[in-house]
């Protein structure tokens, strides 16, 4: 790796290891700081569920036309929902970088993050208006909220290495991902009882009703436990100030610095590529696959939800073995072995016969095995590829960037295959394909910083 310092316009912006590790203002492996951390998978959570995964996809294919008009055209209601999503993370991806180097130099990260949150938080409340022939509402408001959700995971990932050492790492991002997992299931089952039983919560009227005050409950969720994580998190000031010309282009400055590093570092640059293409698979399976069981599988929608409950406590104990293994073997092996389960996933799912519960039921476990493994290691070892620094946002926005390019790329061609062939089998296909070039990637890299490492 090269250590040898970089100077640009003409010597004034140093680029350097020894540039970028600033001393820390705040005592790392505190433990309030790290549930404080912790939690913030908790509260943001229920987005990925109730909104992203289980209700709100169900509740729009069910209240939308099949063809919905778009721009003079009809387009399938399923594809626009795929390409609403795929843009969402198109725009954060570009979007979120800028901000990261901006926040690095002023030293505010904590307010980018709560902008977000209130950001996806109140377009989840908004979901309450929406009621199945206003498409634009509710494509808005999805957009909306998968932004905010987005935008606040950059900041908030980007504080694992601040607050934590690396023997931690694997540790505790399983257990924000458990912690997630937990608080995702108990809304979410509130709101299936809403939702089944209004009668229960002295709702006299149902249609759609009970659904969006589910949506309601999301939005509030998310923005009262966020208040745990910004009360514990710490506050790093670099008291820099200037114009909004300057702040940009110091913003810039800052990513700049940190693309640097990243590009002189081959390991670190091999994995970025492994995870653009595995992650490519997991987040557009996870996003997705409700609409496939129900449009591809025919499965009822109260099979689909518990199917969807069963994989979230799954992935608790998922997440938690991903953990151990690499502590055991090394982060290499836990995800190799995940990217290699994922393909034979799609392999499967391929092959899943109409109408038949059983193995969807048995094929979702494996999902839940795997799902909180993968994120919470690969989270991990981006942690451990980056140096001791106060920039973390700017390093880690390259990780988001890569997440949300992969988001947006894999939803896109999802898209595209199931709008041109009218059949998600086809799109399952390409799925595998990411997960066998993740594989070969991910088994080209060597580096002792992703060791076992027993704390």
């Amino acid at each position: 790796m090269e250590k040898t310092p970089q100077r640009y316009f003409g010597g004034l912006i140093d680029v350097s290891w020894q540039a970028l590790a600033l001393p820390m203002n705040f005592e790392k492996n505190k433990p309030r700081t790290l549930w404080g951390w912790a939690m913030y998978d908790w509260a943001n959570s229920v987005f990925s569920l109730c909104i992203a995964t289980a209700i709100f996809p169900i509740y729009y294919q069910e209240t939308t036309p099949a063809l919905v008009n778009v721009l003079g055209g009809s387009v399938k209601n399923t594809a626009l929902y795929e390409f609403a999503v795929s843009a969402s993370f198109l725009l954060i991806a570009f979007l979120s970088p800028l901000l990261s180097g901006i926040s690095d130099y002023r030293g505010n990260k904590k307010n980018y993050m709560r902008f977000f949150v209130w950001m996806g938080a109140l377009s989840c409340m908004s979901m309450y208006f929406f009621t199945g022939p206003n498409v634009s509402v509710g494509i808005l408001c999805l957009m909306l909220g998968t932004i905010g959700f987005a935008g606040s995971l950059v900041y908030y990932n980007s504080y694992l290495p601040d607050i934590a050492t690396p023997d931690r790492f694997d540790r505790l991002s399983a257990r924000g991902y458990s912690l997630g997992y937990a608080g995702s299931v108990i809304l979410l089952i509130l709101n299936l009882l809403l939702i089944q039983k209004p009668e229960w919560f002295g709702l006299q009227q149902t249609g759609t009703l009970p659904s969006r005050i589910s949506f309601l409950s999301v939005g509030i969720w998310w923005l009262l436990f966020s208040q745990i994580t910004f009360n514990r998190l710490p506050v790093v000031s670099n008291n820099k100030s200037g114009t909004m010309g300057e702040i940009i282009g110091k913003g810039f400055l800052e990513l700049r610095k940190a693309w640097h590093i990243a590009r002189h570092d081959r390991m670190l640059m091999r994995f970025i590529l492994a995870f653009f293409v595995f992650n490519m698979g997991v987040q557009t399976v996870m996003y997705l696959a409700t609409l496939f069981g129900k449009d591809t599988i025919k499965l009822t929608t109260s099979y689909l939800i518990i199917t969807v409950l069963i994989i979230q406590l799954i992935a608790i104990p998922g997440a938690m073995f991903f953990s151990w293994l690499s502590s055991k073997k090394g982060n290499m092996t836990s995800l190799l072995l995940a990217t290699a389960i994922w393909a034979g996933i799609c392999l499967s799912a391929y092959f899943l016969p109409e109408g038949e519960e059983i193995p969807f039921f048995i094929l979702g476990s494996v999902v839940g095995l795997v799902m909180g493994g993968i994120q919470s290691t690969s989270r991990a070892t981006y942690a451990k590829f980056i140096p001791e620094t106060q920039d973390t946002a700017s390093f880690f926005s390259l990780y988001e960037f890569t997440e949300k390019i992969g988001i947006a790329l894999g939803t896109l061609i999802y898209g595209l295959v199931d709008h041109l062939t009218h059949d998600m089998r086809n799109s399952v296909l390409i799925l595998m394909a990411f997960f066998i070039i993740g594989i070969w990637l991910l088994s080209r890299i060597k580096d002792a910083r992703l060791k076992a490492v027993k704390g």
